[in-house]
């Protein structure tokens, strides 16, 4: 039993590995890869950590070998991917925790360290330290809030457990229905809709001066909406607890 949860972990891992190359070029802009941070989330979930490190790892080698990426490819991918696995661990199972890892690690430490090797290594020229903070959160922020979802979904209905627990991997009691995890889904949706309505104002190019007002605006709403849904549930549980 304990070779084959290794060797399924091997093959799970591979999967993930062929998967992130191949869906990469998605919304990519150079210092910008949102599928690399989903990849990065699922597979720290599933594998844990170190699985998540190598991950990323042979994504980016991958990526730069054949597609011709620069050094963002393994900056901007393997401190988020282990920090992710690795608070999603220590939170015991908070999904949350392994979506904050993986824009911390991602958005601020990658991109702090991504401008020495830009620089020193790749001779680019006219960098700051904080160059690439907003594009790499950015990214996390989209790939992040898909995994999320993805998660909490696969949670909700028990299969993370049990695709878990068949890699023999460290499994937690689900939170997939609390107050915060649902509220925390609805922001989730909520980023990705206003990301999604910043590139397409980017490719449509509206004219109109209030259009930046309606992104924002999209954001809010469902933020507040966020809120209205933790307050109304922890209401709810407290009501049922008495």
């Amino acid at each position: 039993m304990r070779d084959n949860s290794h060797l399924l972990r091997i093959l799970f891992l591979s999967i993930l590995v062929a998967v992130g190359v191949v869906i990469s070029p998605i919304l990519r802009v150079e210092g910008m890869c949102p599928m690399a941070h989903l990849i990065n989330i699922v597979c720290a979930v599933f594998l844990g950590p170190w699985y998540a490190l190598l991950c990323a790892t042979l994504i980016g080698i991958i990526r730069m070998t054949i597609m011709g990426i620069p050094p963002l490819a393994l900056t901007g991918a393997v401190f988020g991917a282990f920090l992710s696995g690795y608070l999603y661990r220590l939170s015991k199972g908070k999904l949350i925790a392994a979506f904050a890892g993986e824009v911390i690690g991602t958005g601020i430490i990658g991109a702090i360290i991504s401008y020495p090797v830009m620089t020193l290594l790749w001779g680019y020229e006219g960098l700051t330290w904080m160059f690439y903070v907003p594009s790499f959160i950015m990214g996390t922020l989209i790939g992040g809030s898909i995994a999320y979802l993805f998660l909490k979904k696969l949670a909700a209905s028990g299969m993370l457990q049990r695709i878990q627990g068949e890699l023999n991997t460290q499994r937690f009691a689900s939170d997939a229905t609390s107050p915060a995890s649902n509220a925390a889904a609805v922001a989730a949706l909520g980023i990705i809709c206003f990301m999604a309505a910043r590139v397409l104002s980017g490719v449509v190019s509206p004219g109109a001066a209030f259009w930046p007002y309606v992104t924002y605006g999209i954001l809010a709403v469902f933020l507040v909406a966020a809120l209205i849904s933790y307050f109304k549930n922890s209401a709810k549980g407290t009501a049922n607890d008495k």
